[in-house]
C-alpha cells in the first residue's frame, strides 16, 4: 500500500493538475515534522532544518515562474533534466554570484531611482531568492532604493507603476469577511503582519491605498536585515477611502474612490481585522502599525497593546532608534543622559514617542519618577513651545510634556528660551532647521547634537550640508533619510542615519524567537541598548553615531538577543526552555537567501 505522503510526492513528480498547490502541503508537512523531531520550533528556523532529499519540487515551466524557487541560468544541468527545464533555458550555466554581478550593473545604469526600485520589485517576483541575495549583500547601495526615499516616490506614483498583489488589500467592501479575506492569502504560517490605512505615509501625507508600498518594503527588510521567512511575512493595506482630492480625480487609483470613512465605521473595520488576524495566525502573530495618523496611531496602540503583539513603527521604532543614537553620541559629547536637555520641534507620534522613551531610559538610569525625567524634554508644535497654559486646548499626547514656562511662539526663541543640548526634527516639514536656529544651538553647545528626522529628503528639517557648515563643522549630525558625506574646512564628515530599519527586524526577530505574547516598552529600551553598543571607535572617529549598514544582520542579531532575553526575564516569552546562547540562536533563525540544490 502506498502511504499518502508518497501519493503526494508522485503527484508531484507526474505534474498533475494543482502541483503548487500539493507541492506546498508536503513542504509544509517535511517542515513541520523536522521542526517538531529537533527543537519545538514552529516555523522560526524551518528552512534550515529540510535536508536536500525530503522536497520535491515541480515540473519545468511552472517552476520558473515560482518567485520562491526560481533559480533561473542557476540551474544545473542535473536540476533541468530532472524538472524538465531543458530548452526552457538557454544554455549556459551561471552562479547566483554573476547573477547577482549582472544585475548590480544593469541597476546602476538606471540615473532615476524609481526605476531602480521597480527593478528590484519585478526581481522580487522572478526569482524571490536573489532578490533578497542582492538587497543583503550590497544593504547600504540598495535600501535607500527598496525603502526611504525612494518608497515615497512609489507610493505616490503606485496606481501608474501598480502590476501585481503583493500583499492584502482590506477595505470597507471587505465588512464582514475579512478572516476569509485572511483565508485567501497562500500562506497560513505567518509571523508579521505589517498593515497601514495610508493616511499618512511618510511627510507626503494621505496616499490612501497607494500606501501598500511601505508594508511590502518594511517587509522586505524585516527578511533581509532581520532574517524572517518571506512566506512568513504579510503586507497588508486597510482601505477606508481618501481624502486626497488628486487621488480621487485620478484615473488609474486604485483604491475606494471615496472619502475617508471616521469614527464607529473605521473602529469597527479595525476590531474586525484585529480579531481576525489573531483567530487566523495565533497569539504570537507580531502586527505592526505603520504612517496611520496621530489620532488613529495613539489610540491603536493603546487599544491593542493589552490583548494583541502589536508595535507601532513610527512612535516606538523610532524612539528607539534615536534613543540609540543619543546613547551613542554621549561619548562624544560627554555627559550621562540625564544632564542634557532636549528641544523637540513636532510633537506628533514620532516626536512624543522619541521623548517617552528618552524620560524611560533616563528614569532608569537615575530612579527618578518618570513625571521628573519628562520635565528635561520640551516639544513645539506648530502653534509654539507645549506649556502648561495651553493644557486643556491639547491633545491626550501631548499634555505631559506641558511644563511650567512663558509661552513661546517660534523654534528660535524656543532654542534661545530652554538652551538644549540635543535638537531632534520630528515634524515632516522640510527647511525648518534655518542656519539661524544651527547657529543658535553651536552658540549654546560646543558640539550640537542635531537630529534632522522627517522623511524623505526633501522633508528634512535641514540637510547634512547646511548643519555642518552653520555649525562651522562642531555640529553631531543624524537624519531620517540619507545624505551623502561633507567635505567642510578639509575634513569630512559622515552623516549618521537615524534609520528605523537598525531596530524593527531585529526587535521582530527577538519576539518571534522568543515567543513573545506582548510588546513591553523595557523591550524597545533593550534594544536602543544593544543598538549603540554596536557603534566602534573608528565611526565615532568620523562623527557617526550610528553603525554602518553593512554589518547590519549581525546587529540585527544582537539586538533580537537583547530583546528575547527582556522578554524571558519579564516572563513574556512561551519560546521555552531559553536557548543559552540567544546570539548564535537568532543568527541560526536567520532566513538565507543562497539558492538550495535541487534533485
Amino acid at each position: 500500500m502506498v502511504s499518502k505522503s508518497s501519493q503526494l510526492r508522485r503527484a508531484v513528480v507526474l505534474g498533475c493538475g494543482g502541483e503548487r498547490k500539493v507541492w506546498a502541503l508536503l513542504e509544509r508537512r517535511t517542515m513541520m515534522n523536522g521542526v517538531e523531531k529537533t527543537n519545538g520550533e514552529d516555523l522560526a528556523t524551518e528552512e534550515q532544518l529540510i535536508t536536500p532529499w525530503t522536497v520535491s519540487v515541480a515540473s519545468g515551466y511552472t517552476l520558473l515562474r515560482d518567485p520562491r524557487h526560481n533559480k533561473g541560468l542557476a540551474f544545473t544541468v542535473d536540476e533541468r533534466d530532472a524538472h524538465y527545464l531543458r530548452g526552457l533555458l538557454p544554455p549556459a550555466l551561471m552562479t547566483q554570484e554573476l547573477q547577482e554581478k549582472k544585475l548590480m550593473h544593469n541597476l546602476r545604469q538606471y540615473e532615476v531611482p524609481l526605476q531602480r526600485y521597480m527593478a528590484m520589485m519585478d526581481l522580487q517576483e522572478r526569482n524571490e531568492r536573489l532578490f533578497y541575495k542582492l538587497l543583503i549583500d550590497n544593504v547600504e547601495e540598495l535600501l535607500p532604493v527598496v525603502y526611504t526615499p525612494t518608497v515615497g516616490e512609489a507610493c505616490q506614483k503606485y496606481g501608474t507603476i501598480f502590476r501585481r498583489p503583493q500583499g492584502l488589500y482590506i477595505s470597507l467592501k471587505e465588512k464582514g469577511k475579512i478572516l476569509e479575506v485572511l483565508k485567501n492569502w497562500p500562506e497560513s504560517n505567518i509571523q508579521v503582519i505589517v498593515v497601514t490605512d495610508g493616511e499618512r505615509i511618510l511627510g507626503l501625507g494621505d496616499l490612501g491605498c497607494q500606501g501598500m508600498g511601505i508594508p511590502v518594503g518594511k517587509l522586505s527588510l524585516y527578511t533581509a536585515l532581520g532574517g524572517l521567512r518571506p512566506s512568513a511575512c504579510l503586507p497588508v493595506t486597510i482601505d477606508v477611502g481618501t481624502n486626497n482630492e488628486k487621488l480621487l480625480n485620478d484615473e488609474f487609483y486604485i483604491g475606494l474612490r471615496q472619502r475617508r470613512a471616521t469614527g464607529q465605521e473605521y473602529a469597527e473595520l479595525l476590531e474586525e481585522f484585529m480579531t481576525a488576524v489573531k483567530k487566523n495566525y495565533g497569539e504570537k502573530v507580531l502586527v505592526q502599525f505603520e504612517d496611520f495618523a496621530n489620532h488613529n496611531a495613539f489610540e491603536l496602540l493603546e487599544k491593542y497593546s493589552p490583548t494583541h503583539l502589536v508595535f507601532n513603527d513610527d512612535i516606538q521604532g523610532t524612539a528607539s532608534v534615536v534613543l540609540a543614537g543619543l546613547l551613542a553620541a554621549l561619548k562624544l559629547v560627554g555627559g550621562a543622559l540625564a544632564d542634557h536637555r532636549f528641544l523637540f520641534l513636532g510633537a506628533g507620534e514620532a516626536g512624543t514617542g522619541i521623548a517617552e522613551l528618552i524620560a524611560l531610559e533616563i528614569s532608569k538610569q537615575t530612579k527618578a519618577p518618570l513625571e521628573e525625567t519628562r520635565k528635561k524634554i520640551w516639544l513645539v508644535d506648530s502653534k509654539g513651545l507645549i506649556v502648561s497654559s495651553r493644557k486643556e486646548s491639547l491633545q491626550h499626547f501631548k499634555k505631559p510634556w506641558a511644563h511650567d514656562h512663558e509661552p513661546v511662539k517660534g523654534l528660535l526663541d524656543a532654542v534661545k528660551a530652554i538652551k538644549p543640548t540635543v535638537l531632534i526634527g520630528s515634524s515632516g516639514v522640510g527647511k525648518t532647521f534655518t542656519k539661524e536656529v544651527v547657529e543658535a544651538m553651536t552658540s549654546i553647545n560646543e558640539k550640537p547634537l542635531i537630529l534632522a528626522l522627517s522623511n524623505p529628503t526633501s522633508q528634512s528639517e535641514c540637510t547634512a550640508e547646511e548643519a555642518y557648515t552653520w555649525s562651522k563643522g562642531r555640529a553631531i549630525f543624524a537624519s531620517g533619510s540619507p545624505f551623502d558625506p561633507v567635505e567642510y574646512n578639509r575634513k569630512v564628515f559622515v552623516p549618521g542615519q537615524a534609520n528605523n530599519a537598525y531596530i524593527f527586524p531585529g526587535f521582530g526577530l527577538g519576539l518571534i524567537m522568543s515567543g513573545a505574547i506582548r510588546v513591553h516598552d523595557d523591550m524597545l529600551l533593550a534594544a536602543s541598548e544593544a543598538l549603540a553598543a554596536q557603534v566602534k571607535q573608528e565611526n565615532f572617529d568620523k562623527g557617526l553615531i550610528y553603525p554602518p549598514f553593512s554589518n547590519i544582520r549581525n546587529i540585527s542579531a544582537n539586538i533580537a538577543a537583547k530583546v528575547a532575553a527582556k522578554a524571558y526575564e519579564l516572563g513574556l516569552a512561551s519560546r521555552l526552555p531559553r536557548p543559552k546562547d540567544l546570539v548564535k540562536y537568532a543568527e541560526s533563525c536567520m532566513y538565507s537567501p543562497v539558492y538550495r540544490s535541487y534533485r
